[in-house]
């Protein structure tokens, strides 16, 4: 629009001025040739007398002349007879009728040179129009042109022409108003729609319309869209069949642990197998889901963070004692509630836990802190902690496909984790223990947009005043 609206003023510019200065110019123009026919119709008379009464009935009966504006002048030594009669011999004295205002200078010049000029004079101009008389004698004739009479529609003509051009700009502005809105909308609607498929709403399409290229645009969105929505079917089937494949062998698990009698290692054997069992139903009844969550969106339920903890390190315990390794939680005490799943974090739980008994030596410590600010809190912070080696490299193993710090890792662990921490709005860091292992940093926002990086990539001051809060405790 802005475009367009500076074409149209250069153009409107380009033809004003110039027909503004036509304007004038024709004005000006007008005013001078009436003023020599004024002096034209005193031209005869003065081919016939040079008596002051004829000039001056022959000068009133003009309309310049009746209204003062004309002037004749007729030079001296002028002898012979007129159309009057008179025959005397002797000179005559120079003759003025009128009011004269043009300089007695000019006036000879134009005697002298025979031709018609203007001459600028006080409050207009002075048309001086010499005509030849009986005897060889130069008479002049002066007609004085008012200003206003120059100037006369000129003003009323450049405004109508500026109303022209005004409108002009303003009829391009709402023509290039309705071309851009015909070009604007389809492209803002279909903005919004990859915005809203990028948050989660695959149902989401853009109608086809507008221009020619807006049009084979929303086509290629509304292809790409249906597409994502196959494939994530196509995941989401995948996943189920995958994790269906699983019952057969656990069934036959599940038969050998049976047979295995009484005693606490039967038991544990059992109980891991049926937790296996319904973790893959569970795997099978969230693929099969059609409706899948948006992304940043509230969490549908919550759960208690501490007995969450409780609960597995109560499971991985055993495990613990079995290999000689002193476990030790803290902070989950009374509960804490995070805008998580409980099966979610169960699952992130067990993959913090899972990691340690994978990559670190039988007989290493670990521990697991719970961290809350109390009422008002905008956070909670799980941290895992072992004696073992170390990661060399933490920024690799928070990338999905890379290991998690040992060999024969896939790198999904710490992606699970990651995952759920985001969902909150909060993220995961890798670090170096007070065991003097790995140190593993879930953190959990409880607001929304608490635990976000800004745009400069720095956590609100209410958080970071939480992670000082909570830091000092996990490093006891």
């Amino acid at each position: 629009m802005k475009v367009c609206l500076a074409v149209t003023v250069m153009v409107v510019v380009a033809f004003a001025v110039p027909l503004a200065l036509v304007v004038e110019e024709t004005a000006r123009d007008r005013a001078f040739a009436g003023a020599e026919r004024q002096a034209s119709a005193v031209g005869p008379v003065l081919a016939l007398t040079r008596d002051r009464r004829a000039l001056q009935r022959a000068v009133a009966i003009t309309q310049a002349g009746a209204e003062g504006r004309i002037a004749v002048h007729v030079p001296a030594g002028s002898a012979g007879s007129d159309a009057a009669g008179d025959t005397s011999g002797g000179g005559r004295e120079a003759l003025r009728v009128g009011r004269s205002r043009a300089p007695r200078d000019r006036l000879a010049a134009a005697r002298r040179l025979g031709r018609a000029s203007t001459v600028e004079v006080e409050g207009g101009y002075a048309l001086l129009r010499p005509i030849a008389v009986a005897g060889g004698e130069v008479a002049v004739v002066e007609v004085f042109v008012p200003d206003d009479e120059v100037t006369r529609g000129v003003a009323t003509s450049w405004m109508m022409l500026a109303g022209v051009g005004i409108a002009l700009v303003l009829g391009s502005v709402v023509v290039a108003d309705r071309l851009g809105t015909r070009m604007v909308r389809p492209a803002e609607r279909l903005a919004g729609a990859a915005h809203d498929l990028g948050e989660g709403a695959l149902d989401v399409r853009v109608p086809e319309e507008g221009p020619t290229e807006l049009r084979s645009a929303a086509a290629a969105f509304n292809s790409m869209a249906d597409q994502v929505v196959q494939l994530l079917a196509n995941e989401r089937e995948l996943a189920a069949d995958l994790s269906h494949r699983l019952r057969t062998p656990l069934t036959v698990l599940r038969l050998n642990a049976a047979s295995l009698g009484e005693g606490d290692t039967a038991d544990q054997t059992r109980a891991a197998v049926a937790q296996l069992e319904a973790e893959v139903d569970r795997i099978i009844g969230a693929a099969r889901e059609q409706r899948a969550q948006s992304p940043g969106t509230p969490h549908p339920v919550a759960s208690d963070a501490a007995e969450v903890i409780r609960e597995r390190m109560a499971f991985w315990s055993a495990l613990a004692e079995d290999e000689g390794r002193e476990a030790r939680v803290a902070g989950a005490e009374r509960p804490v509630r995070v805008p998580v799943a409980r099966a979610e974090l169960a699952a992130a739980v067990d993959a913090l836990l899972g990691n340690v008994f994978r990559h670190t030596a039988e007989g290493t410590a670990f521990s697991v802190d719970l961290h809350s600010g109390g009422p008002g809190s905008d956070a909670v912070i799980v941290l895992v902690s072992d004696a073992g080696p170390g990661i060399p490299d933490p920024e690799a193993a928070l990338r999905r496909g890379h290991g998690d710090g040992g060999p024969g890792s896939t790198g999904l662990g710490l992606d699970i984790v990651r995952r759920v921490a985001e969902s909150t709005g909060g993220d995961v860091r890798l670090g170096r223990s007070v065991l003097g292992g790995t140190e593993v940093r879930m953190w959990l926002a409880l607001r929304d947009g608490a635990g976000r990086r800004d745009g400069a990539g720095r956590r609100s001051r209410a958080s970071r005043r939480v992670r000082r809060r909570l830091r000092r405790p996990a490093r006891r």
